[in-house]
């Protein structure tokens, strides 16, 4: 970590799909900064869940629109929203309820939580960090919901960042590429598979959460003070290859 620990004192956090992988990565970078985080999503009680005297773990389904914008509402600032929560189904996306799930959790979510947390945004002039993916930029026949959905993570950030801009509320983006996640399990126990990616990759290596979850501090930091609508790949340079 190369920021100054006390960078995030005071401030009030929100991870949405914090309870593993980036999200939990990321509860616990800005918790190491100053900030009170909230990590929220499905499995709180588990042990991939963010353990830190300043982060509160949140057991939450983010498809449930009410208890969304309950957690999301409230009187007090907010000064980050990070909106991490997504799934992939694989092949089964081709059936059309699976797809529209997948949407439902990765995209539309996101929407609601940006249109629940605003209020409280503006008020401390915050930002949002959405996390999209590097299948944002390319598509995929195995998930084709998933590729859509973070597509949409892009496009979705370009539009509130021009639309928040006004109240000075910034909104960017993270594509992360290959990460060690609960998500990747699979593929990198498939020794031929996770070899073809690690040759694709220039710096020959899977990213890990931590990676991802710097980034996202940076984007929510003062150091990123005039960025905003942008979408920062964090890939090992997958995306040039």
């Amino acid at each position: 970590m190369t920021y100054r620990d006390a960078l995030f004192e005071g401030a009030s956090v929100i991870v949405l799909g914090g309870t593993s992988g980036i999200g939990a990565a990321t509860a616990l970078a800005f918790a190491a900064l100053g900030a009170d985080v909230i990590a929220a999503g499905l499995g709180a009680d588990g042990s991939d869940a963010p353990r830190h005297a300043r982060v509160q773990v949140l057991e939450l389904d983010v498809t449930d629109s009410t208890a969304l914008e309950r957690a999301l509402t409230g009187p007090h600032s907010l000064n980050v929203l990070v909106n991490c929560a997504g799934i992939s189904r694989d092949r089964e996306e081709y059936q059309m309820d699976v797809f529209e799930h997948v949407l439902d959790v990765n995209l539309t979510s996101m929407m609601r939580a940006c249109n629940a947390a605003i209020p409280r945004l503006i008020h401390a002039r915050g930002c949002v960090v959405n996390v999209a993916s590097m299948f944002s930029t390319f598509g995929s026949a195995d998930r084709p919901a998933y590729a859509a959905s973070k597509g949409g993570v892009v496009q979705l950030t370009r539009s509130l960042a021009q639309a928040y801009a006004p109240a000075k509320v910034r909104v960017n983006a993270v594509a992360p590429g290959w990460i060690t996640t609960p998500l990747s399990a699979g593929l990198r126990a498939d020794e031929a598979a996770s070899r073809k990616i690690l040759d694709r990759t220039p710096l020959a290596e899977w990213g890990r959460p931590a990676d991802i979850a710097d980034a996202i501090v940076f984007l929510s930091s003062p150091a990123a003070r005039y960025i905003t609508g942008a979408t920062l790949p964090v890939d090992g340079g997958y995306l040039t290859m």
